[in-house]
């Protein structure tokens, strides 16, 4: 299975220009302890809740893991992984982003763990392959097929678990959707694109490279306007 390479290049420019143009100091202000607005406020419990999830879904001792953080923002989970004792690599598209997680990064950590900062597409097969692979709110701005087919590229360098978020298909994250178009731009994010749990389990189960994996466990996080369902999958 191929992204379409149109689609799927067209959106990630639209949200490399997103947060490295438009929204950085709004991201810098949301990830950091700093008071913000009501809506903003849940967004933040709804990310801080999503991250607790999917860190706990993976091993408390990461010692000789390696990890890759796809879609790494601000660098919050990469840090928890390495504090850990991972070998984390951390990726996302804005390179603003990217050196402010370098900033707020501490410099080694006690335990052994090591964190590689870096600005690029997550789909880079140059980073190498992984123990586990965390893709929080990353592909959620993909069309449900190119998603899919992210999934697959990534799952083809892992060899235990990948864990990722989707924005799940219901009425109210229609409306929510609808209403957020009416905020000033600098507050909102590149359209979401709901999938549906079903449909996306479906095309999960008929790609070639994930009939090797089987879906784990998931887990809805609702905070305000933020609605977005974690999923894993592990290795058979």
């Amino acid at each position: 299975m191929t992204v379409n390479s149109a689609t799927y290049t067209d959106r990630r420019g639209q949200i490399e220009d997103y947060f490295d143009r438009t929204a950085v100091k709004a991201w810098e202000q949301l990830t950091s302890d700093a008071p913000v607005g009501r809506i903003r406020t849940t967004v933040r419990a709804g990310r801080d809740k999503m991250r607790a999830t999917l860190l706990s879904w993976l091993p408390e001792d990461l010692h000789g893991r390696r990890v890759l953080d796809a879609g790494c923002g601000t660098g919050a989970l990469a840090v928890e992984a390495a504090r850990r004792g991972a070998d984390v690599v951390a990726i996302d598209l804005s390179p603003k982003l990217v050196e402010l997680a370098r900033q707020r990064a501490p410099q080694s950590f006690p335990n052994g763990g090591s964190l590689d900062f870096r600005s690029g597409d997550m789909l880079d097969d140059k980073l190498g392959h992984f123990d586990h692979v965390v893709a929080m709110d990353s592909i959620i701005h993909y069309e449900t097929k190119d998603a899919v087919t992210a999934l697959s590229r990534l799952a083809a360098r892992c060899s235990t678990s990948i864990a990722f978020t989707f924005a799940p298909r219901t009425p109210l994250l229609a409306t929510l959707i609808t209403v957020g178009r009416f905020f000033p731009r600098k507050d909102r994010a590149p359209w979401l694109e709901p999938m549906a749990k079903e449909k996306l389990l479906q095309l999960m189960g008929a790609d070639d490279v994930l009939a090797g994996w089987q879906h784990s466990q998931d887990q809805r996080i609702s905070s305000g306007f933020y609605k977005s369902q974690a999923m894993e999958w592990k290795r058979l």
